[in-house]
């Protein structure tokens, strides 16, 4: 199963320890490990842009 970093429900956050927490607004999300489930009827499209935000890479691309 795959994360919809995408998604407005989704959040990511690092502490200060730099552990990365993930969350789903709507409590819909796989728990170990994290994940949404397949075809998510809660599913919506982030509406506004990310310009001016640095976005880390999704883990495994270069960069990351």
């Amino acid at each position: 199963m795959a994360v919809h970093a995408d998604c407005r429900h989704y959040v990511m956050q690092t502490t200060g320890r730099g552990e990365k927490l993930e969350r789903c607004k709507v409590d819909a999300n796989e728990h170990l490990p994290f994940a949404c489930p397949e075809g998510c009827i809660f599913y919506e499209p982030r509406r506004v842009s990310q310009a001016g935000w640095q976005v880390a890479p999704p883990p495994g691309e270069p960069g990351s």
